[in-house]
């Protein structure tokens, strides 16, 4: 690897060299490296586009890295990664992607991701998108997302975007059976005239099963964003649903909440919140010695944690 692209794997996946245990690394459209262990299994699909990684039921304490490397300028890639997560495992996913683009056509990954979380599995998911490059063509990522949960399992997901993408369009769905759990929670920064779209799906189909979405998000200068958050519940159960966003320059944000309950017993809450940065705030920090655009990367540092 180059030193960009070495860059980008740090800021995606924190890897400053080969991770422990099992790995696929993609890069600019082409394996550049895997490692499969005893209880995790990484197989190419056919055409190469795309892997199936299966867990061994009863999994502790092991990952899986996956992240995807763009540092050719006007490269398209598309992948179809499939994950079967074992009964009784316990296991920790890294995926991400990052672009560099430093020439004048687009570059632009998207990412399919199916999971089949098993009876009591519990799996923790964190994926970072991140751009760089001066160049004048764009980064687009548009990751789609599907997960399908079994009696008793939990999904904790992490979505992490908050430099350098100029466009994006996140799909997440998911079904969740009877005492399943699902925890999302993302942090989006847009800047200059970037977008984002963040849709979220999630069908409560089992008695006891839940469901937190929780987004943060800072929209500066011309960019916008648009957050819809849909919740079913079809069973006794419970989903929540919080949209957070600071608002600055002449940025836009929408909220689009839609909760539905199919039965008595499904109790739901959906909360969102849009303003700007407290001018109280800046002043604060400003008699303790920083300057006005430093009291404000402070508040979105901090929101964005």
């Amino acid at each position: 690897m180059d030193e960009i692209q070495k860059t980008l794997l740090e800021e995606v996946a924190g890897l400053e060299g080969v991770p422990a245990g099992a790995y696929n690394i993609r890069t600019n459209g082409e394996l550049s490296g895997r490692n499969t262990t005893a209880n995790i299994d990484i197989v190419s699909k056919d055409g190469g586009n795309g892997i199936d990684i299966r867990i061994k039921p009863g999994t502790k304490h092991e990952s899986v890295h996956i992240p995807v490397i763009l540092s050719q300028s006007g490269l398209t890639d598309l992948v179809y990664n499939d994950f079967y997560i074992g009964d009784d495992a316990d296991v920790l996913i890294v995926a991400g992607c990052g672009i560099h683009n430093g020439g004048n056509a687009d570059s632009k990954h998207d990412g399919i991701h199916r999971f089949f979380v098993g009876k009591n599995a519990k799996v923790r998911y964190v994926e970072k998108h991140y751009g760089s490059g001066d160049g004048r063509g764009k980064r687009i990522m548009n990751p789609v997302t599907e997960v399908t949960m079994e009696e008793g399992s939990e999904m904790e997901m992490e979505m992490v975007q908050i430099r350098g993408v100029d466009s994006t369009k996140r799909l997440t769905t998911a079904n969740l059976a009877a005492g399943s759990k699902l925890t999302v929670k993302e942090r989006l920064l847009t800047h200059g005239t970037q977008d984002a779209v963040s849709e979220f799906e999630v069908n409560l189909n089992g008695e006891g099963s839940s469901a937190n979405v929780i987004s943060r998000s800072v929209a500066k200068e011309e960019s916008s964003q648009l957050f819809i958050s849909k919740l079913h519940g079809n069973a006794p159960c419970a989903g929540h649903s919080e949209c957070d966003s600071i608002i600055m320059d002449s940025a836009k944000i929408s909220a689009v909440p839609e909760i539905t309950a199919n039965t008595p017993d499904a109790a739901l809450i959906h909360e969102a919140a849009i303003g700007k940065i407290a001018g109280e705030q800046i002043i604060k920090l400003m008699t303790l010695g920083l300057t006005e655009e430093e009291a404000e990367a402070q508040i979105v540092n901090g929101f964005l944690k």
